[in-house]
């Protein structure tokens, strides 16, 4: 909508806010679509993989493997986990023409998520420490793997609703 410099009218103001409202609701399931597969295996892996690292970080005495060689473990694959992440957001950006976001998925999904799984991946490496028992570790790892397969899941099924 030209206008050279005049104001808009009312009626060509609510017109221009119409399409800008649409154009936001069409492109909103659109930046929630699913990782690429590649980076949903990534994800998937590091989410299972996490409790194990960090439980080793913080055991009481060394499991498996001496303790700075966690934090190693630990401090390098969550590098790699976010250069990948990065990767991926730019693949994602660079073939549609939309940013990655998720302001636009279910806040009922979400929060509970972010919040939810934090707990589970960190409080499960407590619970070890406290109790010497791996499978606080075992369970953590594919509880965070099976949200992860389901909320990609979840994405794509959003994203087979897009019109």
């Amino acid at each position: 909508m030209e206008t050279h410099g005049a104001r808009l009218t009312p009626e060509q103001a609510r017109a221009a806010l119409a399409d800008t409202k649409h154009i936001r609701a069409s492109i909103a399931p659109l930046s929630a679509t699913p990782w690429p597969k590649w980076f949903f295996l990534t994800l998937t892996v590091y989410v299972a993989a996490f409790p194990i690292m960090y439980g080793g970080a913080l055991a009481d005495t060394d499991w498996l493997l001496p303790r700075p060689a966690w934090m190693a473990i630990t401090l390098t694959s969550t590098a790699v986990f976010v250069a990948l992440f990065a990767v991926a957001a730019k693949a994602w950006r660079d073939r549609t023409g939309v940013a990655l976001r998720f302001d636009v998925l279910p806040k009922r999904a979400t929060v509970p998520l972010s919040v939810g799984l934090p707990v589970l991946l960190v409080g499960s490496a407590f619970a070890f420490r406290v109790t010497g028992r791996p499978v606080w570790l075992i369970a953590a790892s594919l509880i965070g793997a099976a949200v992860s397969v389901g909320f990609h899941l979840a994405f794509v099924r959003l994203h087979r609703k897009t019109p």
